[in-house]
C-alpha cells in the first residue's frame, strides 16, 4: 500500500469519525483539513472569518498573566483548542490585552495549512510496514477494534497508523461527537481577530516540529500512549467538560488536573515530550522577545501554563516574573 493511499484512507476515516486530544492542536488541525480533503461535492464559498470577541465568561473568565520590563509587555493566555459553538470565555481584561498587542503568538501560526499539515502527517504519522496489529496484544487489538467500530470506522483504516497518531484520533473522536469543534477553539477566534486587525502572527513551532515531537516517543511510549486513550475513550468528553468548566472561571487546579491526566499520568516520557521540553523552548523564545520592545499577546494551550514545568515556572528560573491579572 502506498503512502498516499494510506494518507487518503486516514483522511476519509477521520472525516467519517468526525460525524459520529492526544488533545493537541495538531489533532484538531488534521481533523479540520482531512474533513475538507474528503469532500466529494464542490465546497460552498467559505464564510467570512469571524472576528468578533467571544461571548462573556462568568466572573473574571480564564486566567491571564502579564510580564513587563522597561520597554516590553507580554501577556500569557491559556487556551482550549476545541470548544462547543457559542462557548463563553471572553473577558474585558483579555480583550484589552489582546487589543493592545501588535504581535500575537500561538503554538503554531498556520494550523489550517493543508500542504504543511499533510506533509507532516505523511512523514510522521504512519508506519505501514509496522501496523498496529503487530504492536498490540490480542486483547489490546480487540479493544482497539471495538473502539474503532463504535466510531463507525473500519479497523483496517487505522492499522497503518503509528500508535501516537491513532491515539490522537481516538482521543479526538468522543470530543467531536460530544459537540466540541476545533474551528470553535480559542486559537481560531483569536487568529481571525488578529488577521482582521492587521496584527503580526508568530508561532513558537512549526506543524512539522510539533508532529515530529509527538513522533519522537519510544516504541513502548507510543503503545502506552495509545493504551491510555483506549482506556479513557468512554470518559474523555466528561473529563474535558470538567476542564472547560474550570478553565472558564480561571480555576488553575482544574486545569492542572487535566494537564496531568494527559501527560505525567500517562508516562514521564509523555510529560517530557509534550509539555516540559516544549515549555523550556518557549520560555527561551519569550526571554528573547522581552529583550526587544513592544507588546505581545501569547495564546497557548492551558496545560502549558499550569502545574510542574509550566512556562511561568521556567521563566521564573530565569528571573522573569509573570503576574496573574
Amino acid at each position: 500500500m502506498t503512502t498516499s493511499t494510506v494518507l487518503g484512507r486516514a483522511a476519509s476515516c477521520l472525516e467519517h469519525f468526525a460525524g459520529g486530544l492526544c488533545l493537541t492542536l495538531v489533532a484538531s488541525a488534521f481533523l479540520h483539513v482531512a474533513s475538507a480533503q474528503a469532500q466529494t461535492a464542490p465546497a460552498a464559498a467559505p464564510a467570512p472569518a469571524v472576528a468578533a470577541p467571544a461571548p462573556r465568561a462568568p466572573g473574571d473568565g480564564p486566567a491571564l498573566w502579564v510580564i513587563r520590563d522597561a520597554d516590553s509587555t507580554v501577556y500569557l493566555f491559556g487556551t482550549i483548542h476545541m470548544l462547543r459553538p457559542g462557548a463563553a470565555w471572553g473577558s474585558d481584561k483579555v480583550d484589552a490585552a489582546f487589543d493592545s498587542a501588535s504581535e500575537v503568538w500561538f503554538e503554531v501560526v498556520n494550523p489550517d495549512d493543508e500542504n504543511a499539515l499533510m506533509s507532516a502527517v505523511r512523514d510522521h504519522g504512519f508506519a505501514p510496514d509496522r501496523p498496529l496489529s503487530s504492536r498490540l496484544s490480542p486483547e489490546e487489538k480487540a479493544r482497539l477494534d471495538t473502539v474503532v467500530r463504535s466510531m463507525g470506522g473500519d479497523p483496517a483504516q487505522i492499522d497503518p497508523m503509528r500508535p501516537w497518531f491513532a491515539a490522537t484520533m481516538i482521543g479526538m473522536t468522543p470530543l467531536t461527537t460530544a459537540g466540541y469543534d476545533p474551528t470553535q477553539g480559542v486559537e481560531m477566534n483569536l487568529r481571525n481577530r488578529a488577521l482582521a486587525a492587521g496584527k503580526t502572527l508568530r508561532g513558537f513551532e512549526t506543524l512539522d516540529q510539533q508532529m515530529a515531537g509527538l513522533a519522537s516517543m519510544s516504541e513502548d511510549g507510543e503503545t502506552t500512549y495509545l493504551r491510555h486513550y483506549l482506556a479513557t475513550y468512554d470518559t474523555a468528553a466528561e473529563q474535558l467538560d470538567r476542564a472547560v468548566a474550570g478553565w472558564t472561571i480561571g480555576d488553575l487546579d482544574a486545569m492542572a488536573v487535566y494537564a496531568r491526566s494527559n501527560g505525567r499520568d500517562i508516562s514521564d516520557e509523555a510529560h517530557e515530550l509534550f509539555l516540559a521540553r516544549r515549555n523550556a523552548d518557549w520560555a527561551g523564545q519569550i526571554e528573547t522577545l522581552l529583550a526587544g520592545s513592544g507588546t505581545a499577546f501569547i495564546a497557548v494551550g492551558s496545560a502549558h501554563l499550569v502545574g510542574e514545568d509550566s512556562v511561568q515556572s521556567l521563566l521564573a528560573a530565569k528571573g522573569i516574573r509573570a503576574v496573574r491579572q
